[in-house]
């Protein structure tokens, strides 16, 4: 990627963070809504967009045309696993759910999809932070997704870490991870990529909406996921 091509456009993409994160905690004080409310929506609000903006701006560069390139979101029809009708010990149930095999699915969905000639061909969870608890639903839903597309490249966007580990340390050319996480996803068929934005643990008495504790979006953090973009985006040229 060549790093001065796209200045202009991280320097937008900084600019854009800078006006949103010190927006949003004003436009919680003068809300009705309840304040955390207000916080979590504004902050994934503006992860799923940096994740978009940085998704399209990759797949220019690469020389990818326009018109095979999609973000529009589609649900996915998960349908019922077979192995699991056979195991249920009423017959009338089974009789039934086979009967009305197609009423049985679960409509499952990511923050961002990305589509490749209207192939399903990357999953984005975007989060303001995560800690392990939200990782398994994080790994759930994947799961789910993968049994429409066992293909389909699944990757956890995040602002900051709260997983343990280095997944804070940004910086570093090798992640290592932390236990617990590797644990869980040791547990799930899906190979699932971190992506961090922002160095450094997240506090939960430091929010970083407060201009106190504010982080700064580095050009280092955002080339860093913008190449991972690259890598995954560019076999399909």
């Amino acid at each position: 990627m060549n790093k001065e091509k796209i200045k202009d456009d991280v320097r937008r993409l900084i600019d854009a963070y800078n006006l949103l994160v010190d927006g949003i905690d004003h436009k919680a004080d003068e809300s009705d809504r309840a304040y955390g409310g207000v916080i979590r929506a504004g902050k994934g609000a503006l992860v799923e967009s940096l994740a978009k903006n940085m998704i399209s701006i990759v797949w220019r560069e690469l020389g990818g045309k326009a018109n095979r390139f999609s973000l529009d979101k589609q649900t996915v029809k998960i349908p019922i696993n077979p192995a699991y009708i056979e195991k249920i010990k009423s017959p009338e149930v089974r009789k039934y759910i086979k009967d009305n095999i197609h009423d049985f699915y679960y409509v499952a969905k990511a923050d961002v999809h990305v589509y490749i000639d209207k192939k399903f061909v990357m999953g984005i969870e975007c989060k303001a932070y995560t800690e392990n608890a939200m990782f398994k639903r994080i790994l759930v839903d994947f799961t789910l997704l993968k049994q429409a597309n066992k293909n389909l490249d699944c990757v956890l966007f995040q602002l900051e870490s709260q997983l343990g580990g280095d997944y804070s340390k940004i910086s570093k050319d090798i992640i290592y991870g932390s236990g617990s996480t590797h644990t869980l996803m040791s547990y799930f068929d899906v190979d699932l990529s971190i992506v961090t934005l922002l160095e450094g643990e997240r506090k939960v008495d430091k929010p970083i909406h407060k201009k106190e504790y504010a982080k700064k979006l580095g050009e280092e953090g955002l080339l860093k996921a913008m190449i991972f973009f690259e890598d995954h985006l560019k076999k399909y040229l």
